[in-house]
């Protein structure tokens, strides 16, 4: 037995009263209308509907004008238009207005039912999306709250923290501040620029670097490949300008420096 309400509108009795009992029959509760007005006072009157097959042809108020309606006051239902005089220009405006589909008499019952499933289908998948973010935002809502609410982590003795020039190194938690704003590098980027910081102003070759930040040793052409990469990545992290490095220096066939001068040309 299908919960969903249908409201049917149609101006012909025979019509009307036809399609009532065949969505009876599929198990849909179901209420008759046989005007515009009609269809807007059971809707004001709080139905609650899931959807209305609307005749689009009625006297009155016809069927776009009360799709319009629908639209502005309950535009959670789902709207199938049903006509036998469709246009193209008609068609446009009505989907543009809201309907979901647009069916041309005479529509067969099992077009009907399908194209009602279908549709309700996809209303109750946007609900229950809609659900999902609205739980989703409350729930980052709380963690914001509880995390607001936690108090400030003890900060790290004076050995845990490497400073030269702007660049800090917060060793016990894993943190990397340039002029106050963190950076997040990998295990090796860090572990890298440690190195670079603990000899600030002298000159590293590939081969100390490989084994300060990597712990093995190598020949002197595979750690310069190896230590190229990662300090071509680690500037591009902690460097204003990748390309014009101002603080990891290379001093051509020796290895790489951090220039721990405070003032630097711009």
């Amino acid at each position: 037995m299908h919960q969903e309400h249908i409201l049917v509108v149609d101006d012909e009795v025979a019509e009307r009263i036809t399609l009532g009992e065949i969505l009876r029959l599929e198990g849909y509760q179901v209420t008759l209308a046989a005007s515009g007005e009609e269809t807007l006072e059971l809707i004001d009157e709080g139905g609650p509907f899931n959807a209305v097959v609307l005749d689009l042809q009625l006297p009155g108020i016809d069927g776009l004008q009360v799709l319009t309606a629908i639209q502005e006051t309950a535009p959670g239902i789902l709207v199938i238009l049903i006509t036998g005089y469709a246009t193209v220009e008609t068609t446009i405006k009505a989907l543009r207005q809201g309907a979901y589909h647009y069916l041309l008499k005479p529509a067969s019952p099992e077009q009907i039912i399908t194209t009602l499933r279908e549709g309700l289908e996809a209303v109750e998948r946007k609900q229950h999306q809609q659900m999902l973010i609205v739980q989703l935002r409350e729930t980052a809502q709380k963690l914001a709250d509880t995390e607001a609410d936690l108090p400030e982590p003890p900060l790290s003795s004076d050995d845990n923290i490497l400073q030269v020039d702007s660049i800090i190194i917060d060793r016990a938690r894993h943190l990397v501040v340039r002029d106050g704003e963190p950076i997040d590098l990998t295990p090796t980027e860090f572990r890298l620029l440690e190195c670079l910081l603990e000899e600030a102003d002298q000159v590293r070759s590939p081969q100390e670097l490989v084994r300060c930040a990597q712990g093995y040793e190598t020949d002197t052409q595979g750690a310069r490949s190896i230590i190229r990469v990662h300090i071509r990545r680690l500037r591009s992290k902690i460097e204003p300008e990748p390309s014009r490095p101002r603080y990891i220096r290379n001093v051509r066939g020796v290895g790489y420096m951090f220039d721990s001068a405070s003032e630097r040309a711009t």
